[in-house]
This record gives structure tokens, sequence and C-alpha cells, in this order.
């Protein structure tokens, strides 16, 4: 732990909206590595009463099961069944628009990692930069005989240019991992609505 501390005081002030903003991303990752599982965004059991749905006792019982789950798939698949008695481009519009407010939970916190990734090597070129000015100070008062001030300008420059880095790298591959998650459960979402549709209809 002590060698934590010992790094972010070399890597001056910069450091600590680093490492927050390391903490949040974390925090988003964690988060939506639970919350992209596929048992938790596509239900198996809704799946099977869509797939299986051939009567109106069907209709029922993937109501009633929707209704105990909760989430962007149950509640796009309610909304269709609640209101299958309207005209099929009715329900698909109501879908549609059931479908536009569930895709924010199914990307919920995204935009804050793809902001990490983006501000984290920003935020290290400033303390690269506050780093040069220490130095160049030291330089213009005391000259260059001054290593060890000059050594520790530097080391803080390249610090916080590694962390934000880092940071940003990491942050930038996850919300690309987790941006493809969420649209691949998109359009596994449309494919089951497209097939309730066409099963609705016939009933």
């Amino acid at each position: 732990m002590t060698d934590v501390y010992a790094y972010l005081a070399r890597g001056g002030i910069i450091m600590i909206p680093l490492l927050l903003a390391s903490i949040l991303a974390l925090a988003i990752v964690i988060e939506r590595a639970l919350g992209l599982r596929r048992n938790k965004v596509l239900i198996p059991e809704i799946v099977r009463v869509v797939e299986e749905l051939n009567s109106v006792d069907d209709i029922k019982l993937a109501s009633r099961m929707c209704e105990k789950n909760s989430g962007a798939f149950a509640n796009i698949i309610l909304t269709g069944l609640q209101n299958r008695d309207l005209s099929a481009e009715e329900v698909r519009e109501l879908l549609v628009d059931q479908g536009r407010q569930e895709v924010r939970s199914l990307e919920r916190g995204l935009p804050a990692l793809e902001t990490i990734a983006g501000i984290a090597p920003l935020l290290g070129l400033l303390g690269t930069v506050l780093g040069m000015i220490k130095v160049f100070t030291v330089i213009s008062q005391q000259g260059t005989g001054q290593a060890s001030l000059l050594a520790g300008g530097i080391s803080e420059a390249l610090i916080t240019t590694a962390t934000g880095l880092v940071i940003g790298i990491l942050a930038l591959i996850m919300y690309n991992y987790f941006s493809n998650v969420a649209e691949n459960y998109i359009l596994d979402i449309e494919k089951y609505t497209t097939k309730l549709l066409q099963k609705i209809r016939r009933l």
C-alpha cells in the first residue's frame, strides 16, 4: 500500500483525478459485467415461451413470465403481448418506442466509460505539461546542476502520461466490448420481437 501512495505522490496532483477516473471505470466495468450476462438480459424462460407460443393460454403464461421478471427483454415482450389486439403497425410502433427506452438500460454507464477513455490520456498529458513546467522552473532558477529536482519533474511527467494512457486504453477496450455485447443483445431482442409479432398475428 505504501508503494501505491508513493507512486501517486510522485505523479503529482493530476494523479488524483486519474485515480478517481480509474475507480469509476472499474465500477462501471463490474456493474456492466454483471448486468449484461446473457441469462439476465435474454431470460431463458421468456425466450422459451415466445418460441413455443401457440395459443391464448401461452400468451397469458408469457405475460406472467414477463411481469415476474424485469429488464429490457421482458418489458418489450410484455408491451407486445398487452397490445396484441391493436393493428400490426400500431404494435410495431409501440415496440419500437419501448425498445428505444429499454436500450438505455443496456447501455447504462457506457457513455461515462467512453468519456473516461477520452479524458484519461488528456489528463496524463496535462500532468506531463505540469511536470515539464516544474523542470523548466528549476532550470531557470537554479540552472541544470540540480539533477534530483530535474529528475522529479521528469518523473512526474512520465508517470502521469503512462497512467493516463493505461487507464484510457483499458477503458476504451472495455467500452468497445460492452457496446458490442449490448448491440448483439439488441439484435437478439429484435429477432424475438419479430417472432412474437408473427405468432400473435396468427392467433
